[in-house]
């Protein structure tokens, strides 16, 4: 399904996407976190993080929290199919805070996939450049010559050779669109369940996209504390 990786104060870059109207979905966002400055939740699958174009695309996780407390911001997004942890800022302080932190690549992040086959290397890094696939949106390419730079490393946790899956852990050290569905489909090993980047066989082996944002770390935007939030892999 489309990427949710779109500025909603960006008129354009909304403009620029395929017109989708998105499912509804009725599972709750759960708090993990909240304070005055920050709010941590678990995002499920198939809601958007933010609004979406069009009216009919308006529920989101940014929406529902602004319901209760309107000047929650967004600081990152996860895509519509990947469910786990996201951070809110609630003011503009601690959104620049945020945005800054994640700028600088101070934020951990790290996410749990499972993918198709048996991957071999116990742990590797994938660093091909990523581009958006203009005539295929919302979809990303491989450029070499116009793509950004893009770094994933990878553990594995677990192979299960009678299902011919591998359960990784990923830590992506840049944060381009769509980088870990398209990373790990060029290693030959896609997510499963990924209507964007597997092959048919692949996609039909999960009714969802096994991508998990499990574990989120970073300094308090006000205190400077160091805060991690971990989330229950569901699959």
């Amino acid at each position: 399904m489309p990427s949710s990786n779109v500025d909603p104060n960006d008129p354009r870059a909304i403009m620029e996407q395929p017109y989708y109207i998105v499912p509804p979905c009725h599972e709750p966002v759960r708090t993990l976190h909240r304070d005055d400055s920050l709010w941590v939740v678990e995002k499920p699958p198939l809601l958007l993080s933010v609004p979406g174009r069009g009216p009919e695309n308006r529920d989101s996780v940014t929406y529902r929290l602004q319901q209760e407390e309107p000047d929650t911001r967004v600081v990152h997004r996860l895509d519509l199919d990947t469910s786990g942890l996201m951070v809110f800022a609630i003011g503009i302080e601690a959104q620049r805070t945020l945005n800054r932190a994640f700028a600088e690549r101070t934020v951990d992040k790290e996410y749990t996939a499972l993918v198709d086959g048996l991957v071999e290397d116990d742990a590797g890094e994938i660093t091909l450049p990523i581009a958006p696939d203009w005539a295929n949106r919302p979809r990303q390419r491989i450029c070499f010559e116009r793509g950004k730079s893009a770094l994933t490393r990878y553990h594995v946790l677990e192979r299960d050779a009678r299902a011919d899956c591998t359960r990784l852990q990923l830590l992506p050290v840049t944060g381009r669109s769509h980088q870990l569905r398209i990373h790990l489909r060029e290693i030959g090993h896609a997510i499963l369940g990924c209507d964007l980047y597997a092959p048919p066989d692949v996609l039909a082996r999960s009714p969802r996209l096994l991508l998990h944002a499990s574990q989120l770390a970073f300094h308090h935007p006000r205190t400077g504390e160091w805060m991690r939030f971990r989330s229950p892999v569901p699959f």
